[in-house]
């Protein structure tokens, strides 16, 4: 089972004393077959790092391993301060209204205030009491962010978290993400497929290959990003060609 210990960082774990997510020679087996293979890295604090890979590359694995959601990894992964994650799946109660989705787990006087400004953040502040079933594929997955920003995480882990959408309605959401990251400075796990989205979004890139992190690349544009933005056309084409993809935004 990988070791994952909430607080600071010491000793050999740590690939570096500023960090809020740090990996260890993690490794993950499914019946014999490596998935992932001494993984090592680590996010410092406000940084949004993007993971790529291929289907099957081990990408939601790893993921899962430093959300902790994953007894059967080997390894050291250690998390200074909370972590929130948000699947590309909302995952939503379906018998509990938004409100009562979003405050899920949590106790305490202020719960209701807490939900409604996430809420408000997230641009849905009049649907609190609405049921799962009346929300668009947007604006559930807004509340699945509510959900995790409501808990003030240090660190926040995205699966894939707008994978499901439509092109404008991703558009949109990544739009949103940049915009809450910059307002409370969390720290970030992006796992996609979506090279431009690693682009508009990432402070820096890593390519998970073979069980193991094979490149990383800082991604020095200013924000906001578009893709005409320049310099991003030639860090796209690196990442496409180090990925084995001809052309085109996604891949596996």
């Amino acid at each position: 089972m990988a070791q994952r210990h909430p607080g600071e960082l010491t000793g050999a774990a740590s690939t570096g004393r500023d960090s809020v997510v740090t990996a260890t020679g993690v490794r993950r087996d499914y019946g014999g077959t490596v998935v992932l293979d001494g993984v090592t890295l680590g996010i410092r604090p406000g940084e949004v790092v993007a993971l790529l890979g291929g289907s099957g590359s081990g990408k939601s694995t790893l993921l899962r391993v430093l959300a902790g959601l994953d007894p059967e990894a080997t390894g050291t992964v250690v998390v200074r301060g909370r972590s929130a994650v948000v699947f590309q799946e909302h995952r939503l109660l379906p018998w509990k209204r938004v409100g009562d989705n979003v405050a899920l787990g949590l106790a305490g006087p202020d719960v209701r205030d807490r939900v409604r400004s996430a809420l408000a953040e997230v641009g849905l502040a009049d649907r609190e009491r609405a049921w799962p079933a009346e929300l668009s594929g947007g604006q559930a997955q807004r509340v699945a962010v509510a959900r995790a920003l409501v808990r003030e995480p240090e660190v926040l882990l995205l699966d894939e978290p707008f994978g499901a959408l439509d092109a404008l309605t991703r558009l949109r959401m990544q739009g949103l993400l940049g915009r809450l990251r910059a307002e409370h400075g969390f720290a970030a796990l992006l796992v996609t497929h979506d090279v431009d989205e690693a682009l508009l979004l990432a402070d820096r890139t890593l390519v998970l290959e073979g069980g193991r992190i094979v490149e990383e690349s800082a991604v020095p544009l200013s924000h906001p990003r578009a893709p005409d933005t320049p310099g991003f056309g030639l860090l796209r084409r690196h990442l496409l060609d180090r990925l084995g993809v001809p052309g085109g935004a996604t891949f596996g």
